[in-house]
């Protein structure tokens, strides 16, 4: 059994790209947990995905071996993602551990997720270990971001490390401190209770969790119950990753490990249960998570109608990797499908992509929405799908954001304009350094999950940040704007938009569209709609044969006679033809 004295359990959380996976490879690297010819960079990042967008989107956990003197200490690494769309992950990893490494990037400052980060480490009563990371760059503005630091955490300037990941300076420190200043665990009873943050599937050996053991011991042929969905069950195995799957005798409390029950049913351990032994079993269960509540929400459809039943097996396996993932079956105009809630676009993005890559799958995803709160006869209604929105309501409310915008101070005017522009509110103004202002506004979401985040950053350079929480639904004066192809509407283009918006908008998903549909054998009228009043309208031309050619000179009544014949023929073939709507239009129609 491990010395839980000797046991330390931490994560690393920053903003995006400040340097967690480089910091978390040296650490491995300085405890020999990988050998030196299987060294690469962001070994955490195991992904394919991972790797080629340089970001994080799973925690993993890790076991290190570190010797100081004669003692040797166990600890237990969580390396999270630092975009805001995975905060989810974050949270849970912060709920495992009992310190936090918060890197902060010395040439770009505290950012808008470091404070999301840093405020949800606070709320657990974490350990908070300040590191100021990339020293050696030339562009480090060392004595300044220290400054932020020391204002924001109200720490002696003593107590902040200055390191460099990549170079390796520094590192030994960071050790140092999280031995001396992170908690050792503690535990209350001796019932086995052992927490649930983070599951995958795998095709050989079934559901294989991540668990940090709070009170008890686990060891393999126990006999556990899983309290949430009562669901009894024998352990394979136990082990832990350091950074590889390790078989292990026993978890001890305080431990982070994985556990394996060769469990087939994807449903019997969802994360977030507590899992207790059968024959003393725990009186209570731990507290779990709230459930992450989708802010965006898309149909996934696939190409083949045949593969309907494998998208819904493939994201049960995803929900089971990515607990904040939601969905449910849905029939449209676009065939059988599911309407998936994702917690951003990027979200929204690694999810379709790894679908098809993991499970070999042809998606069309529809336009992102979000959720609206619809009265209808003094009763309100959720929609999450644009096409639902009934004729007539008494009243629409949308999803109301509160973003935090940290940018250099030269570009607070651009910020406001945007702001503005999104139909935003703004709430306050603080300058967190003499250099950098913390902008804080309320934004419909609607505007927030398109393009805000690119048109933010090309405004300022690339150097403001922002993070979002949902406050509240307000009323608004929205309506729906349908596609209409061939006088059929197009529920997959369907959007909900402000009045101001709508008509450039219909305009310009009928002129994208009337360049990505083929030409027919006849003409395809395009129209975009606002309830029953037609606001824009394209025509994709038809093919026509010359069936004049034949005629040389002669009475213009036999042209006339041919063409009218002909024009009979192509009113025949609309009636029997069908618009095949590509899926570059579906995707075309997202980026409008």
């Amino acid at each position: 059994m491990e010395n839980i004295e000797r046991t330390r359990n931490f994560c690393i959380i920053a903003h995006i790209d400040h340097g967690k996976s480089t910091l978390a490879d040296r650490l491995l690297d300085f405890t020999d947990a990988v050998p030196e010819r299987e060294r690469v960079a962001q070994i955490l990042d195991t992904m394919e995905l991972e790797r080629e967008r340089g970001i994080t989107i799973k925690a993993q956990a890790v076991r290190l071996r570190y010797n100081r003197g004669d003692d040797e200490w166990t600890l237990n690494l969580i390396d999270t993602p630092g975009h805001v769309d995975f905060a989810y992950e974050v949270s849970r990893a912060i709920a495992a551990c009992e310190g936090a490494l918060l890197i902060v990037d010395a040439s770009q400052g505290i950012q808008a997720q470091t404070l999301a980060n840093l405020y949800l480490a606070m709320e657990h009563d974490l350990e908070i270990i300040p590191v100021l990371n990339k020293i050696d760059l030339p562009v480090a503005d060392v004595p300044a971001v220290t400054e932020e630091i020391v204002e924001l955490l109200g720490v002696d300037e003593d107590e902040l490390l200055k390191i460099s990941a990549k170079t390796g300076e520094g590192v030994e420190e960071v050790l140092d401190a999280i031995v001396d200043r992170v908690p050792p665990p503690t535990t209350t009873q001796e019932e086995t209770r052992a927490l649930i943050f983070d599951s995958h599937y795998d095709p050989y050996r079934g559901v294989v969790s991540l668990t940090r053991l709070v009170d008890g011991s686990l060891k393999k042929g126990d006999r556990v119950r899983a309290m949430g969905s009562e669901e009894q069950f024998e352990l394979l195995e136990v082990g832990c990753y350091s950074p590889k799957p390790t078989a292990l005798p026993a978890l001890a409390a305080g431990e982070v490990g994985y556990v394996i029950a060769g469990l087939k049913d994807i449903e019997a351990l969802r994360v977030g249960d507590t899992v207790t032994r059968v024959e003393n079993p725990a009186s209570e269960p731990l507290p779990g998570y709230a459930q992450a509540l989708p802010t965006v929400f898309s149909g996934l459809y696939p190409t083949e109608g045949d593969d309907f039943e494998r998208l819904r097996d493939a994201l049960s396996k995803l929900q089971l990797n990515d607990a904040s993932l939601f969905f449910e079956p849905e029939n449209s105009r676009m065939g059988f499908g599911f309407r998936c809630g994702f917690l951003g676009l990027l979200h929204m993005e690694i999810v379709q992509e790894r679908l098809e890559r993991e499970f070999d799958l042809d998606l069309i995803a529809s336009s992102p929405s979000v959720k609206y709160e619809v009265v209808v006869d003094g009763e309100t209604l959720e929609i999450t799908n644009p096409s639902d929105l009934p004729e007539s309501f008494e009243e629409i409310r949308e999803p109301v954001v509160r973003a935090t915008i940290i940018a250099p101070r030269e570009f607070v005017g651009a910020v406001m304009s945007l702001c503005h522009e999104k139909r935003g509110t703004s709430v306050g103004m603080e300058y967190i350094s003499t250099r950098r202002v913390q902008l804080t506004y309320d934004l419909p979401l609607a505007e927030v999950i398109t393009d805000f985040f690119d048109a933010l950053k090309s405004r300022t350079r690339g150097y403001a940040s922002y993070d979002y929480e949902l406050v509240a639904y307000e009323a608004a004066d929205l309506v729906k704007v349908e596609v209409l192809v061939s006088g059929e509407p197009v529920d997959a283009l369907s959007v909900i938009v402000h009045r101001d918006k709508a008509y450039p908008r219909g305009r310009a998903l009928v002129e994208k569209l009337k360049e990505l549909i083929p030409r027919q054998q006849f003409e395809v009228p395009l129209q975009a709609a606002m309830g029953r009043r037609i606001i824009a309208r394209e025509t994709v031309r038809a093919y026509r044969k010359d069936v004049t050619a034949k005629c040389y000179g002669g009475d213009i009544t036999r042209k006339r006679k041919l063409l009218e014949k002909q024009k009979a023929g192509k009113r025949r073939m609309k009636q029997v033809g069908s618009v095949e709507i590509p899926q570059e239009a579906f995707l075309a129609a997202l980026r409008i």
